[in-house]
């Protein structure tokens, strides 16, 4: 059995005018991240992470925002392609574990469906999906409202044999 580990991030500025999107849920708040795509900073982190798993790059070498395609994509599709890309190269997804770290809007109530939504998208248990919140107590682009990251890991499994 192969064991892989990918890790993951993304970051983006919070605006006026875009829908706050996380997980393939729209949260309410009066900004939004920005970005070619809906800027859903935890499907782009998870991308990284299980292509990174699989030695394939990152999200932009298939998705680059150069390319009209991708313009404001639903990035929960982009995300069952980076599954599915590890799929078909024999893996097979484990777990994955993310932090969302960003001042507001407050994530608790909304985290259960996010990871429900991400656990639909992955094809696996809910239970193998944890997403975190964290504040960064007022320091950086994180704390002073300016902006949103995640950071993300994820656990991939091939049969050898």
């Amino acid at each position: 059995m192969n064991v892989r580990v990918g890790h993951g991030f993304d970051a983006h500025r919070l605006v006026e005018g875009r829908p706050f999107v996380l997980g393939g849920i729209t949260i309410p708040y009066e900004r939004g991240p920005l970005g070619h795509s809906d800027a859903d900073v935890l499907a782009h982190a998870l991308c990284d992470a299980i292509l990174g798993g699989c030695a394939l790059g990152d999200l932009g070498r298939y998705f680059p925002p150069s390319d009209a395609r991708w313009k404001d994509a639903d990035s929960m599709q982009l995300l069952d392609a980076c599954a599915g890309m590890a799929r078909e190269r024999g893996y097979e997804l484990g777990n994955v574990d993310a932090t969302v770290v960003v001042e507001a809007p407050k994530l608790a109530p909304h985290l259960e469906a996010v990871r429900a939504r991400v656990a639909e998208v992955l094809r696996i248990g809910i239970d193998a999906v944890s997403v975190k919140a964290k504040t960064s107590e007022g320091m950086g682009y994180t704390g002073d409202g300016t902006g949103i990251a995640a950071y993300a890991v994820a656990t991939l499994t091939r049969n050898l044999a």
